[in-house]
C-alpha cells in the first residue's frame, strides 16, 4: 500500500510539473492588450484539457556522473507516462555536446558545467535557455582502506603515487585543475580518462592508487572505493544545467523529462544521489 501512495504521488508530482510548464508557457497569451485576463484564461481545466499528451520515445545526453541518478529517474519517468521509453546516452560533457552540435538526434542535454553547455548554446542548438538543477562537488576515490594515508590534495603530488585524473576538457577534469592551480600544486597523472566514471574504474581495478572525481562517483561506488574530502573543491563546485534541444524529435516529452528532474521528486533522487541544490 506505501509503495503504491509513493507512486501516486510521483505521478501526480510529475503530471503536475509538465502542465505546469504548459500553462506558464502559455499565460501570455491569456492577457489582453489592457492586462485583463481574456476568456481564454478562465478555465484552467480548459487549459489542462490542451496540454499536450506525453508520448513515444525520449533521447537524453547526461553527463557521466549522472547515470545512476538520471536512470532512477528515467524508470520514473515511464512509470508516470505509460508506453514511453527513455534512452540515455551518457559520457564526457565536452564529447556529448560535440556530438549534439555535429547533428547527433537527442531531445535534451543535461551538463556538467555551463562552460560546456555553452558549447551547444552558442551553436544555437539549444531551445530555450538552459535552466541550473543541481551541483556537484570533487573528492579523491582511494583503494578501501585508503593504504597510501591520503589525507589531502597535496598527498597525491608523493612520488610514486599513481593518480587518475579526468581530461581537462571534461567538467570533472576542469574542477580538479582549478582547485590544483588556486593551491598551487602542480600534478602529473598517470592518465587522463574521458569521463568521471573512467577515471572512478581505474581506482577500482586497482590500476592507480586514487582519482579526482566528484562526490556523486564515489558514493554510488560503495565499498568499491574510499573518498577523502578536500577543502580546495569548495572553490570548484560545477553547476549543471539541462535544456531541450531545438531539433528534439520528442519535445513533449523533452519538457516532461525536464519538469521531472526539476520537480521535488526529481531532486529528492538527485540530492538523495550526493549532489547539491542549484
Amino acid at each position: 500500500m506505501i509503495r503504491t501512495e509513493r507512486r501516486r504521488g510521483m505521478v501526480a508530482a510529475v503530471g503536475g510539473a509538465a502542465v505546469l510548464l504548459a500553462l506558464t508557457a502559455c499565460s501570455s497569451s491569456d492577457k489582453g492588450s489592457d492586462g485583463s485576463s481574456s476568456p481564454s484564461a478562465s478555465s484552467s481545466a480548459s487549459a489542462s484539457a490542451t496540454t499536450p499528451k506525453v508520448t513515444g520515445s525520449v533521447t537524453v545526453f547526461a553527463a557521466a556522473s549522472l547515470k545512476e541518478s538520471f536512470t532512477t529517474l528515467g524508470k520514473q519517468f515511464e512509470a508516470a507516462y505509460p508506453g514511453t521509453k527513455v534512452t540515455f546516452n551518457f559520457g564526457g560533457s565536452d564529447v556529448l555536446a560535440a556530438s549534439i552540435t555535429s547533428g547527433a538526434p537527442a531531445d535534451v542535454f543535461a551538463a556538467a558545467s555551463t562552460k560546456t553547455m555553452k558549447i551547444v548554446t552558442d551553436a544555437k542548438d539549444a531551445a530555450g535557455t538552459p535552466a541550473p538543477f543541481v551541483r556537484n562537488q570533487l573528492e579523491i576515490a582511494t583503494l578501501p582502506g585508503n593504504p597510501d594515508k591520503i589525507a589531502s590534495l597535496k598527498d597525491l603530488t608523493k612520488s610514486g603515487l599513481k593518480v587518475a585524473l579526468c581530461a581537462k576538457t571534461v567538467p570533472c577534469g576542469a574542477a580538479a585543475q582549478t582547485a590544483l592551480t588556486d593551491s598551487g600544486l602542480k600534478l602529473t597523472p598517470v592518465s587522463y580518462e574521458q569521463d568521471v566514471k573512467a577515471a572512478l574504474t581505474k581506482v577500482e581495478l586497482k590500476e592507480v592508487d586514487a582519482a579526482v572525481v566528484y562526490k556523486t562517483d564515489v558514493k554510488a561506488a560503495g565499498g568499491k572505493v574510499q573518498g577523502v574530502d578536500f577543502p580546495e573543491s569548495a572553490k570548484a563546485i560545477n553547476t549543471y544545467p539541462i535544456v531541450e534541444l531545438k531539433n528534439a524529435p520528442n519535445g513533449t516529452a523533452a519538457q516532461a523529462f525536464i519538469a521531472l528532474v526539476r520537480s521535488a521528486e526529481g531532486q529528492k533522487v538527485l540530492t538523495g544521489a550526493g549532489f547539491l541544490n542549484p
